[in-house]
């Protein structure tokens, strides 16, 4: 469990940030380079660079290599953290829930004792 906790707490700490939250969006399309994005962002290649470094770190994208020229890298999502999280994301749903249909069946037993 503290694997994938640690997991979905690095999820987290990576989606932490609306502009990291956007490039997740843009890859939610397609593959892109990473000049795509930032034009995509407005933002400059180095200040992209540090979201995509930060977003690879905690294993959201991975880097691909394209064939035909070595400097050019592809940045695609990768589904298991999302996985994860959704997973962890059910279970919290399914808690309350239950906490929900605990209370309205209290509620309902209140009601019929009047």
């Amino acid at each position: 469990m503290h694997s994938a906790s640690a997991a979905v707490d690095s999820t987290l700490a990576a989606l932490a940030d609306p502009t990291r939250r956007r490039v997740v969006d843009l890859l939610r399309a397609r593959p892109r380079r990473a000049g795509e994005l930032a034009a995509a962002l407005e933002m400059s290649p180095p200040a992209t660079s540090r979201h995509l470094r930060v977003l690879r770190r905690g294993g959201l994208i991975e880097e691909q290599r394209v064939e035909h020229d070595a400097r050019v890298r592809v940045y695609a999502l990768r589904r298991e953290p999302f996985d994860a999280l959704a997973s962890w994301l059910a279970e919290v749903g399914s808690f309350w829930h239950e906490q929900l249909d605990a209370f309205r069946d209290y509620a309902e037993q209140q009601e019929d004792h009047r």
